[in-house]
């Protein structure tokens, strides 16, 4: 049995593990202008990292034009989010959390995406870059109607 990490807003933690918290928080309230207010204007989404079925040539999703797409195709699509983060680890400007994030989609499927989530933020907390290691066909064998 895994110990989850739990983070009381309140407290004072380092910026990166604040932005990753704010945008799970946005994402599962479909809070997509909040969850886009979270990132800087030339910041970049890669999730999953390299090609996939969001990205079909790997260069992620950059600015805000780019990010409001790739939450249209894919967060905008979930009916429910849970996420159990199971470790973090911050350092510098940077965070990496380690976690499963299900997802409940239409049709009554869920998913469950194991991965190392790594977000890092400018100066003013801002996300510039978020990079989600996570492998389409671990997730895809778990789908499963409920």
């Amino acid at each position: 049995m895994g110990v989850e990490v739990c983070w009381d807003p309140a407290a004072k933690q380092p910026p990166a593990r604040e932005a990753a918290f704010k945008s799970m928080t946005a994402a599962t309230a479909g809070d997509k202008d909040g969850w886009l207010a979270l990132f800087a204007p030339d910041a970049c989404v890669e999730d999953p990292v390299g090609p996939s079925m969001f990205d079909e040539e790997g260069k992620g999703h950059h600015g805000r034009d780019g990010l409001s797409a790739f939450w249209d195709k894919t967060i905008g699509n979930v009916e429910k989010f849970e996420f159990v983060i199971r470790d973090s680890h911050a350092a510098g400007s940077e965070v990496a959390n380690v976690g499963t994030i299900t997802t409940f989609l239409p049709g009554g499927y869920r998913v469950d995406t194991d991965g190392v989530f790594v977000y890092r933020v400018n100066e003013d907390g801002l996300v510039v870059s978020m990079r989600a290691f996570w492998e389409t066909e671990r997730a895809m064998a778990t789908a499963r109607q409920v």
